[in-house]
Parts: C-alpha cells; sequence; structure tokens
C-alpha cells in the first residue's frame, strides 16, 4: 500500500467557537428529511429537506453512495445493516454525540455543514462537505438546520448544477452519435 503524506484533511475542527458563524440560532430553520431525487443518468441524485410546514425545501447534492446508504437506512422493511454502525458505536462509547448539522457555506458545487458535538474532550464542531455527511446524520437521527438565505442559495446552486450535468449527458450522447454515424 502506498501512503501519500501530501494529504490534507477536507474537514476543519473548531475548539472555541470563535468562528463567525453566519446565522444566529433565531435565523435557523429546521429541516427533516423528505425525500431523495434519483436519475437514470449520471447526475448527482439530491437529498431533500423540507420544513415542518413545507414552506422551505433544501436540496442537498449528494454522492450516489450516500444516496444509496440513505435510501437504505430508510427502507423500514430492510434489515439494519448500515456502514455507520461501526462510527455509531465508538461515538457512544467515547461520550460523543452530535446535535445538530447546520448548513453554513456553498462553495463551487459544494454545500457544507457544520456538525455541532458534545462530549469530545477538545472539539465542540467539525466543518465537513454536506455530501459526505448526509447519511451518518440520518443514522445518528441529527437535527438538520439552515438559514432561509443558504436554502435560496442552494436552489439556485441545485439549479445550475443539474443545467451543467444535463449539458454533460447531452454532449456525451452526441460524442456518441457521431462516433456511430462514423462507423
Amino acid at each position: 500500500m502506498v501512503v501519500d503524506h501530501q494529504l490534507k484533511a477536507d474537514f476543519l475542527f473548531n475548539a472555541q467557537q470563535d468562528e463567525k458563524f453566519n446565522f444566529d440560532d433565531d435565523d435557523l430553520v429546521e429541516l427533516k428529511p423528505y425525500g431523495l431525487s434519483l436519475n437514470n443518468d449520471n447526475s448527482r441524485p439530491f437529498l431533500i429537506l423540507k420544513d415542518a410546514l413545507g414552506e422551505h425545501t433544501l436540496p442537498v447534492a449528494v454522492t450516489q453512495i450516500e444516496a444509496g446508504v440513505a435510501l437504505s437506512q430508510s427502507s423500514p422493511t430492510q434489515v439494519t445493516s448500515t456502514p455507520h454502525a461501526f462510527l455509531d458505536k465508538l461515538l457512544s462509547s467515547l461520550d460523543i454525540r452530535i446535535e445538530r448539522c447546520v448548513f453554513i457555506e456553498i462553495t463551487g458545487n459544494h454545500q457544507y455543514v457544520r456538525i455541532f458535538m458534545t462530549g469530545h474532550p477538545k472539539y465542540q464542531s467539525i466543518k465537513v462537505r454536506a455530501d459526505e455527511a448526509m447519511s451518518l446524520c440520518l443514522h445518528l437521527k441529527v437535527p438538520f438546520f439552515a438559514t432561509k438565505s443558504f436554502i435560496q442559495k442552494s436552489k439556485v446552486m441545485s439549479t445550475t448544477s443539474m443545467d451543467e450535468t444535463a449539458h454533460v449527458v447531452m454532449q456525451q450522447r452526441n460524442v456518441a452519435v457521431k462516433k456511430e454515424l462514423l462507423h
């Protein structure tokens, strides 16, 4: 096995909670899992989160693996098997509890969340890409929150992302058709 010592972590811890957040707790909307948007093409699936009244909908682009795990975890007829069982037991054994997941940032085509936790001897939160945390948060039944402005920005992002994906798929289809015509 080759080990690359140049790897950099894709998450950030925050020890003193001194980071300036773009929200106050009063600005946050609690969101619940509503469903998954799946396509037969190569586009990214979306986890759909909604508030209790159905007024706010947050599309969260996830990887196909995250979508598959989230889908299998939501099935009441499936045997409860999850890749998160070990992490769940590890966190419990260390008395670390994830309190909430707050959507905080959009950079490029990625949404970021801050996972707030208690019980860790040094850290109070961790910042990660949303698509890497959704199925774990669903498994642990962690409440989701976002500001109304974040929800609005995510709708624009998801539309742009879907438009870009559709364009790539159409280009791939056109290349395939041209190759077929040449043969």
